[in-house]
């Protein structure tokens, strides 16, 4: 079944032009089953390319997706139009004032982690945030920095500075291939990684009911579940589209900052040559699995979850 998302949204078209399942209001509304509600807390600059990315993923399992999008209250959005803000997202303090719960919530990574946690300007709603998942979300699946947030928030795990980017495409293990989120990965695989921090494992490992799921010798754990708090936690970019690592290394090299070639991305490590896609199987793996599990275990009554 498809993902439902409003016809003027530029997702839309770009989803329905590659042959992803996308349905309008209109032809939800005559619809008997009851949608999956799924929220996209959007910290990026470039929403529209974040939504873009998301919503393949979830467009592309068997089972229709309403699609909310979310903004920090307060934070003002330079890069994407307002029109599109105004149309499109709801502050965050709308959302919870209205009561309104959720099947899953993703979110998202945000290019701030050089900074302190607490630092953040909206470091308390954020957490205000995590404080509703409990009592409004089924499952919450937190992205790069937004799960080094999350994990820090419930678990006081610290992110840590690298001297050098990860950035590339990193190999990693499969380190629990009975979990229901890794149904029908490979024992290794390969995953773009994009970040000037770390999660450690001797540091998550210890965590009573802290599972690691995915880990890597070169960038350490990627993907956490934590079962109590019903989230799941990755720290690398599965939803990275096919040409989004080189989009970075490009602005990068034209704004004159030091950054290496990503890794393991294009032929050869030839910049000069088209990257390659080696994840796109697995991403849709991972977020159909997540996916399918909401779908088990979510209530039908909404008003049920977090009860």
């Amino acid at each position: 079944m498809p993902i439902k998302l409003p016809a003027n949204l530029p997702a839309f078209d770009v989803l329905t032009n590659e042959g992803v399942m996308v349905m309008s209001d209109e032809r939800a509304a005559k619809q008997d089953i009851r949608p999956l509600r799924f929220g996209l807390l959007n910290l990026m600059p470039k929403k529209i390319q974040t939504e873009n990315q998301f919503a393949r993923l979830l467009g592309a399992t068997p089972i229709q997706i309403e699609l909310s999008l979310i903004r920090m209250s307060e934070h003002e959005t330079r890069n994407t139009a307002a029109e599109h803000m105004a149309e499109f997202y709801r502050p965050f303090q709308e959302v919870k004032a209205s009561g309104e719960k959720f099947d899953g919530l993703i979110i998202t990574g945000a290019p701030i982690e050089h900074l302190p946690f607490e630092e953040v300007t909206y470091w308390d709603e954020l957490k205000e945030v995590f404080e509703w998942t409990q009592t409004s979300v089924q499952s919450t699946f937190g992205v790069c920095w937004g799960g080094m947030a999350m994990i820090n928030y419930f678990h006081g795990v610290q992110k840590h500075i690298l001297s050098d980017k990860a950035f590339g495409c990193v190999r990693h293990t499969n380190c629990q291939p009975a979990s229901p989120y890794l149904r029908g990965f490979s024992d290794d695989l390969v995953m773009p990684v994009s970040r000037w921090t770390e999660m450690r494992r001797d540091e998550i490992e210890p965590i009573d009911g802290l599972n690691i799921l995915l880990d890597s010798a070169e960038t350490g754990p990627a993907l956490v579940e934590d079962p109590a708090h019903r989230a799941i936690y990755i720290f690398n970019h599965f939803e990275y589209d096919s040409g989004t690592l080189k989009e970075e290394y490009d602005r990068d090299v034209s704004a004159g900052k030091p950054i290496n070639v990503p890794a393991n991305y294009y032929p050869d490590n030839d910049p000069s040559r088209a990257p390659q896609n080696r994840w796109r199987s697995h991403a849709h793996l991972l977020y159909g699995n997540w996916i399918n599990e909401v779908y088990q275990s979510t209530p039908y009554d909404l008003n049920d979850i977090g009860k």
